[in-house]
């Protein structure tokens, strides 16, 4: 069994381990099944012959289709990234539990509209439908993993955070599934390709009939000058009473950092946007952050999630059930890889080496398919059955999801949610998720057009673009794990390297529990304090 182990960053009751932070981790997260369904059943439920009959696709040219395709998934990805942009307002003035519920209502409705598209309405519901549906899921995917981030508690945020991730793959096995099971038990018709269609009410219902039942984020009231209310929800959430130790320097740390984030460019809608772009340190994280999901997008995943049947084709994989039968095998491995990192390895390996390891193997894997294609050209030779060397295509193919799900497929996320202060969190988590979402279009956008035009050529991409990013992460990206929230500008202190950070900013916090222990005082009062973030600026 797995063992979960927790560092922390100071000595924390058991109390704060509640089943109320799991609970609200839980819901919130519960965003996340939503963006996986989505992602993962579209590809395959287009592919359907029932769906092209439905809608006379029958009858288009290979190129006719593939224009088609692309722009009913990336319809969805063009939403996404406008709703992660509106996600900053809905997250600034309704907060993170009624921006989620809200995110939750749209959702219904665009899923709604879907499954109202017949014959007779053509494409056009459909496409509308996938629009709104995006931008309920751009908006979910900011408010999400900051209002996770923003309760829990250091030891164990990477893995509640993590839950975003475990739900996402839980949403995709779903979705990559439904698919396979209405082909076997379902006769073709309008009713086959519409179940794939309905069942996104599912999800986006729950989230409705959980979102109001959050407590909301501490640090989002105090940043709306709340602070007894911010006591009651950390109380609450926290499992202990207002005037316990813990919680009072726990409390009294936001307050004194949403201060100092304030007193940089003041309060207001655009205060956290003067604040990012006046300050080069935040600056240079967001562009980091939003590297991070370039680089994630440059693994391949999405491409291989929304044209699984086509990746599959490549790799010689013949026949509707063969193909969505070996795509639900890819969705599981996802699942299992996610939760294997969400239980073990962000919290205790840490974010920079999962991210190389991901890519060193990942590249492996894509460069092996690659030769393959090339050398026995599969698509000149179809076979009702697989070859020796078919079958280990499929088997470097499914290893490349057991090193890509447990480290770029989360990390991204885990990442951009913790490494901006609170009064910037919201607006800056809206440009992380915009990033993602704008990446995921354009890889959505063209991805068919590369297969025709490049072959195996695509995956010799992707499998550079891995291995380039290993000096990227291993130069530029800090290690966060165990850091407070409150303390991340140390991290990024000037002159200080990336691979080094974290071993200083620990050494630091530890000295510093040393220090005040037995001195009636609060070593995280005085974080904002100049002379304390000066003594980070070492070489």
């Amino acid at each position: 069994m797995v063992k979960l182990s927790k560092v922390e960053d100071r000595p924390t009751p058991p109390e704060v381990y509640n089943w109320r932070v799991y609970m609200n981790a839980i819901i919130a997260t519960f965003a996340a099944v939503m963006i996986g369904y989505d992602s993962a059943f579209i590809g395959t439920s287009i592919s359907l012959a029932s769906f092209k009959k439905e809608f006379g696709l029958t009858k288009l040219s290979t190129t006719e289709f593939n224009l088609i395709s692309a722009n009913i998934v990336s319809m969805y990805q063009a939403g996404c990234f406008f709703g992660a942009i509106f996600g900053y307002p809905i997250g600034y003035f309704l907060g993170r539990r009624y921006g989620l519920f809200l995110s939750a209502v749209v959702f219904v409705i665009g899923a709604a509209m879907q499954t109202g598209a017949s014959s007779s309405t053509g494409l056009g519901l459909i496409y509308g439908g996938r629009v709104i549906v995006g931008l309920a899921i751009g908006a979910a995917s900011n408010l999400a993993p900051i209002y996770v981030a923003e309760i829990a508690p250091p030891a164990i945020r990477g893995r509640l955070i993590g839950l975003y991730e475990l739900c996402w793959q839980i949403g995709g096995v779903v979705g990559f599934w439904i698919n396979y099971g209405v082909t076997l038990h379902v006769p073709a018709g309008r009713k086959q390709w519409l179940i794939a269609f309905a069942v996104q009410l599912v999800p986006g219902g729950m989230l409705v009939l959980g979102a109001p039942f959050l407590s909301e984020s501490p640090r989002w009231l105090v940043s709306r000058d709340r602070n007894d209310d911010a006591v009651k929800s950390l109380s609450k959430i926290r499992n202990l009473p207002a005037d316990h130790p813990y919680l009072i320097e726990e409390a009294s740390a936001i307050e004194a950092a949403v201060a100092h984030e304030k007193s940089l460019a003041g309060a207001g809608f655009f205060g956290p946007v003067r604040t990012v772009f006046s300050d080069k340190k935040l600056v240079l994280r967001l562009l980091l952050g939003s590297s991070l999901f370039a680089w994630q997008n440059a693994t391949g995943i999405n491409a291989i999630n929304y044209y699984s049947p086509t990746i599959f084709k490549s790799i010689g994989v013949t026949g509707t059930h063969a193909s969505l039968l070996t795509t639900g095998v890819y969705g599981i491995i996802k699942l299992l890889g996610a939760l294997f990192w969400l239980s073990y390895v962000v919290d205790y390996f840490g974010r920079r080496p999962t991210l190389i390891v991901g890519s060193v193997g990942g590249a492996i894997c894509m460069y092996y398919i690659a030769a393959y294609i090339a050398i026995a050209k599969p698509q000149l030779h179809p076979a009702t059955t697989l070859s020796s060397g078919g079958k280990s295509a499929i088997a470097f193919f499914y290893l490349w999801t057991v090193f890509y799900s447990p480290s770029w497929n989360g990390t991204p996320w885990v990442f951009t949610a913790e490494v901006f202060p609170q009064h910037t969190r919201t607006f800056t988590q809206a440009c992380m998720a915009a990033s993602n979402w704008l990446y995921s279009f354009l890889i959505a956008r063209f991805t068919p057009q590369m297969f025709t035009a490049m072959g195996y050529g695509v995956y010799l991409f992707f499998a550079s673009l891995m291995i380039v990013s290993i000096p990227f992460v291993f130069f530029f990206i800090p290690e966060t794990k165990q850091i407070p929230l409150e303390r991340m500008d140390d991290i990024f202190a000037p002159g200080l390297p990336a691979r080094h950070a974290h071993k200083r900013v620990m050494e630091m916090i530890q000295n510093e529990q040393h220090a005040y222990k037995g001195h009636g005082s609060s070593p995280s009062s005085s974080v904002m304090e100049k002379e304390e973030i000066e003594r980070t600026e070492v070489v």
